[in-house]
């Protein structure tokens, strides 16, 4: 390789909070953030980097909720019953990674992703905030403390369009319809 071939590699990365993010990983995250923001209405959307996270990723707020737990499912029809109302669980920040289609990930590098964050975004609500021993509440425990670790891909083609799946980390059941 030439000098100046390295010189311009090097000057195709961007400096982000102490990181450097290559520009395909910082086009990638745009992508998303554009279509989470204006296709989806999401609000409060922010990249999130640090060290131990192998790329950028994304938090926001979708304007509904987008995952139930099926055990939160069985809580919030008892809690339904009990105080004779219907409840809507309010929407939840969600992590979102970006990853463009012709990349490939391996279980391990899924696992250290997992590992490098929390499984409430920042903003979220503090899981030692929530009443434990209030039985009516029992459904809301899965917004905190008993919230896993989930992240919705994004995966973007080379068109644009972004396609979204959950991943989880571990075993999850699967929900009821």
């Amino acid at each position: 390789m030439s000098p100046s071939y390295d010189l311009w590699k090097l000057a195709r990365f961007v400096t982000i909070t102490n990181m450097v993010i290559p520009d395909h990983l910082e086009a990638l995250t745009k992508i998303v953030l554009h279509n989470l923001r204006y296709q989806h209405d999401w609000v409060e959307v922010h990249q999130y980097t640090k060290p131990e996270l192998p790329r950028p990723m994304i938090y926001g707020l979708p304007p509904k909720r987008l995952y139930v737990h099926p055990d939160e499912q069985v809580a919030i029809i008892r809690a339904e019953k009990e105080t004779g109302q219907r409840i809507e669980p309010e929407p939840e920040l969600e992590w979102v990674l970006p990853l463009h289609l012709s990349e490939k990930w391996t279980p391990g590098q899924f696992a250290a992703l997992f590992d490098a964050i929390d499984s409430i975004p920042p903003g979220g609500p503090d899981p030692d905030s929530f009443d434990l021993d209030d039985p009516a509440s029992q459904w809301k425990l899965w917004q905190g403390p008993k919230r896993g670790k989930r992240v919705l891909l994004a995966t973007v083609q080379d068109d644009s369009t972004v396609t979204y799946y959950w991943i989880f980390d571990g075993l999850v059941k699967p929900r009821q319809n």
